[in-house]
């Protein structure tokens, strides 16, 4: 452990410097996701045959490894941060739409019904009454695609994305570099932990009082 205190100290500014670059790449990946993922849920909710074609879409490309998919795009657009932020959004779109839809759906229709009875229009029935009462759970998707978006991030060290993937392959490369790997692993890792535990903040703070989780 001395090891690893030892290369922060040495390599303080380089770390800060990986992190910042890491945690921006997932954010932006995960922000251009939700742009996309959050209207589109809205969309397709209420339509199940659409719903299940476009979650089975975004299934498709969850399923491929991030490797691979890195790879590919590396051949389409080329290397660097914009091609993991690329991958990460195409990573963050499942998680987010999923749970859109659900979210939505779980609005009962008799609710969805009384606000239009009393002379709702669709964009007012949307930000007054269905995204109020799904936040919770549409949050819970993008707490979940800003998870996974970090570890696909450190991934992205291998088309010269940087980020603290790069130290990890660093003290892969060198003799004895495990705690250089460590180094790497740690701020990794508590990134994904803050990142999550913020988003629970905000989370409980747009969720309505009656909806709050004790």
């Amino acid at each position: 452990m001395s090891e690893v205190i030892m290369y922060y100290a040495q390599n303080s500014s380089y770390v800060f410097e990986q992190f910042i670059r890491h945690f921006l790449i997932s954010l932006y990946g995960v922000l251009f996701a939700s742009i996309i993922a959050i209207p589109l849920g809205f969309f397709v909710a209420r339509k199940r045959k659409l719903s299940r074609l476009t979650i089975s879409i975004a299934n498709v490309m969850q399923t491929i490894p991030s490797l691979a998919m890195l790879a590919m795009l590396m051949f389409l657009i080329g290397t660097g941060p914009n091609t993991v932020v690329f991958a990460v959004f195409l990573y963050a779109i499942l998680p987010i739409l999923k749970n859109t839809v659900s979210g939505i759906n779980s609005v009962t229709p008799e609710l969805v019904d009384a606000a239009m009875g009393m002379g709702m229009t669709r964009i007012q029935l949307m930000t007054k009454v269905e995204l109020p009462l799904a936040i919770s759970i549409i949050m819970g998707g993008i707490r979940n695609a800003l998870v996974l978006a970090i570890g696909v991030t450190a991934v992205g060290t291998f088309i010269g994305a940087g980020g603290l993937g790069d130290i990890i392959t660093r003290g892969i490369t060198v003799a004895n570099g495990s705690p250089i790997i460590i180094a790497g692993a740690i701020p990794t890792a508590l990134m994904a932990v803050l990142a999550d535990f913020i988003l629970g903040i905000i989370e409980n703070k747009l969720t309505p009082r009656t909806f709050t989780k004790v």
